[in-house]
């Protein structure tokens, strides 16, 4: 995908020409992905390498587009970031709950040769209990994330072939050459018509990290809680392209954003594993297996709190457990 040379923008520079710009750059990025995805036939790594270049493209473009909406043409650009977000969450859930099975049976492989989990009721040894129960959790989980990434896999096959999808890859041929601008704030300077904006695109940041529940030994993992840091890292990506579009340095927005990313990869494991274990007539070990995979992925979402607290914030407000 196109990333910013980080070159300084003239201050005095319009405002139209500084956003149009960043938006026919990703729109130009967002046509040689789905170019790639074409070409890609049927090596699915290519092909997902190309889907992660669409997704990224078509996040830039709608995340500036939510921004900067008063330098475009409004009913424009709602419509466009509207199939854009949509085009963007279908291709994600394929590669998705690829990698979450991933994630998974890492896990799995790694917590059987553990020496430090707690034995369950009526078992010897730890280790053991979750050797006999983790291939069986394996396969439980295999079976659940394959169904759902086939599922997912063809519904965007299906939204690739649609006519939808074809009024939106139109949509942004036509960006790539020229951005509907409005004719007033467009004139404006970048200081007097971007910047505020991409300002007040921080302070929504800034607050939703402030209502962030506490991350201390005292406020334990809670799955309720997950809702809010999804929102953060929602908030933190359309901070960072707001800034990226500024031609600023988001090496730590990028940072933190990788730690949010865990997070809601741990998040969605964690939650998956749980699921798993409420499968009708398991056996006991295989319970247990998904038992301790879902508290180690809940260990993984705290620690990925940790982290984006110590890249965010100016001095860390938690301790390490």
């Amino acid at each position: 995908m196109a990333q910013p040379n980080h070159d300084p923008i003239t201050a005095t520079a319009d405002a139209g020409d500084v956003l149009g710009a960043y938006l026919r750059a990703q729109a130009t990025a967002f046509l040689r992905g789905l170019r790639l995805h074409e070409e890609s036939g049927a090596d699915a790594a290519e092909g997902s390498d190309a889907a992660r270049s669409l997704r990224g493209a078509a996040r830039r473009i709608s995340g500036s587009l939510a921004t900067f909406r008063v330098v475009t043409e409004s009913s424009w650009a709602d419509g466009l970031r509207t199939e854009l977000v949509w085009l963007s969450s279908t291709l994600a859930d394929e590669h998705a709950y690829a990698a979450r099975l991933t994630r998974l049976m890492d896990a799995l492989h790694r917590l059987s040769g553990s020496p430090e989990l707690p034995a369950p009721r009526g078992s010897a040894g730890a280790a053991g209990a979750l050797t006999v129960g983790s291939a069986r959790a394996g396969a439980l989980l295999e079976r659940q994330l394959t169904l759902a990434r086939t599922r997912a896999h063809s519904a965007t096959l299906q939204a690739l072939g649609s006519s939808r999808f074809h009024a939106v890859a139109d949509a942004v041929a036509v960006l790539a050459s020229e951005v509907p601008l409005d004719s007033v704030a467009a004139r404006g300077r970048v200081t007097d018509v971007l910047v505020p904006l991409a300002t007040v695109a921080e302070t929504r940041l800034s607050a939703a990290v402030s209502a962030l529940p506490p991350v201390d030994a005292a406020h334990p993992y809670n799955a309720d809680h997950d809702g809010p840091w999804h929102e953060v890292r929602r908030l933190l990506r359309v901070h960072r392209y707001a800034r990226e579009a500024l031609g600023e340095d988001v090496s730590r927005p990028a940072a933190a954003g990788e730690a949010l990313d865990r997070h809601r990869d741990a998040a969605e494991a964690a939650t998956a594993s749980a699921a798993a274990a409420r499968t009708p007539r398991i056996a006991p070990a295989t319970a247990y297996a998904l038992g301790v995979l879902h508290a180690d992925q809940r260990h993984e979402v705290e620690a990925a709190r940790l982290d984006f607290h110590h890249i965010w914030l100016p001095e860390p407000a938690v301790t390490p457990r």
